[in-house]
């Protein structure tokens, strides 16, 4: 393990000092440290600790869901609730849905709550694998900050969904699954509000009465979200609700959004440094368990995961709102799996265990799906955003470029991560 780690050290600092050259050729973190996993694994005799790899991705996920959160600015989420909105409360329970009815037609040997595990594992989207759609000035604000939005919201509602799955797969009754899962959302959502709430409240006052160290702010920042998921986690309680929810609770406790993304800077580097590894140790995963993925069945729900799946929901909920096709297709397009997914399949595999061969099929088809997504929505992130941008000031489509209530906290990219932050320049957004 200990070569690991020095290998991963090195490909960081050759990566980040490369990180601008590389990204001219489409390449981001993802596809770079996935790939390098994907060599380490080859000659490696042994695989990745799932014990390791689960911790780092629950930190990084519970990290990320946290900034993301202390990010949104309320008036944006007002102001494209219609958007976002239908694709979380109409677009996301569609997607799950006909991903589950798909996995019991692909894999009819499986059960229904491994097919709805599989539907619920692959429905959160992950932006950061698109990240030139929401970085290029070039692509209208409204349309960034809806793939932003929904983005950051998704992962926590299909986590009670996926956590009932598994453990009726586990074995415990439906029901008792069903208020196990509803129990351990109303327990992490108390708990993030008030480790959020309190903490944002004791660090601002701490800020304005000079009782700390400005410098070491941002590290009572970065202990937020670890404070909310594993205090949740130690309580019973759904530890990434409570973490999205920390982050909320944390910039409504603020008075001052500037000081907000100053302190939430170290949230953003640490969470970009985990990801890298959780990327690398993905790839090591994968070299080691490709006879669980060079399936047809697994190829064909992945291809079908990363389009039908996700675009016709898009379109459907959509319907009505004034966007234009090629804004829907843009949309629906840029839903990639990535962060999530690989915590909910590595939380399957340490619950459910790999004896079972549906399992190693589910996994296996998550694995696919993630690492076609890495793939496919990497390169054609920066491509399709500047011809979809260009058309889109030629033609200034009303809805898409209606002027936004205030600038776009964008996400920025460090290597392929992306995290929200004010935007550059203008008081007012790109159009």
């Amino acid at each position: 393990m200990t070569g690991v780690v020095a290998v991963f050290a090195l490909l960081v600092v050759v990566f980040v000092t490369q990180s601008a050259r590389v990204g001219r050729a489409h390449l981001t973190g993802p596809i770079v440290f996935v790939a390098s996993g994907i060599g380490v694994g080859l000659v490696l005799t042994g695989g990745a600790d799932a014990e390791t790899s689960r911790t780092i991705a629950e930190v990084t996920l519970a990290l990320t869901l946290f900034h993301d959160a202390a990010q949104l600015q309320p008036r944006e989420v007002r102001g494209d609730s219609v958007f976002t909105g239908r694709l979380l409360l109409v677009g996301l329970p569609l997607t799950i849905g006909a991903g589950y009815l798909l996995a019991r037609w692909i894999f009819p040997g499986s059960s229904v709550w491994l097919a709805l595990l599989l539907a619920a594992t692959l429905a959160p989207t992950d932006a950061g694998l698109g990240a030139a759609t929401v970085l290029n000035p070039v692509v209208p604000v409204r349309v960034r900050r809806i793939l932003n939005v929904e983005s950051g919201l998704n992962d926590g509602m299909a986590t009670p969904v996926v956590l009932f799955a598994v453990a009726a797969a586990a074995g415990a009754a439906p029901e008792a699954a069903l208020v196990d899962a509803l129990r351990e959302l109303a327990i992490g959502a108390v708990l993030g509000i008030l480790a959020g709430y309190a903490s944002g409240r004791l660090i601002e006052r701490s800020r304005r009465a000079g009782w700390a160290e400005s410098a070491l702010l941002p590290v009572a920042t970065l202990s937020v979200p670890v404070l909310a998921y594993y205090g949740a986690v130690e309580a019973g309680g759904n530890g990434f609700v409570a973490a999205f929810v920390a982050g909320t609770a944390y910039a409504a406790a603020q008075t001052d959004s500037r000081h907000t993304h100053a302190g939430l800077e170290l949230t953003d580097r640490l969470s970009a440094l985990l990801g890298f590894a959780v990327w690398l140790l993905f790839g090591i995963t994968v070299a080691h368990h490709l006879d669980w993925m060079v399936r047809w069945q697994s190829l064909l729900y992945a291809a079908l995961s990363l389009t039908a799946l996700r675009m016709l929901p898009v379109a459907l909920c959509l319907v009505g709102t004034g966007l234009r096709r090629r804004t829907v297709l843009f949309v629906g397009w840029f839903g990639p799996r990535g962060l999530a997914s690989v915590v909910f399949a590595l939380i399957t595999y340490e619950t459910l265990g790999a004896a079972d061969p549906d399992v190693q099929t589910l996994i296996g088809a998550v694995a696919t799906t993630v690492l076609l997504s890495v793939v496919l929505h990497g390169l054609s992130a920066g491509p399709w955003a500047q011809r979809y941008g260009d058309w889109a000031q030629r033609t200034r489509p009303a809805v898409e470029t209606q002027p936004a209530a205030e600038p776009l906290a964008v996400r920025r990219s460090v290597g392929g991560h992306t995290t929200y932050g004010p935007p550059d320049g203008a008081s007012t957004p790109p159009r």
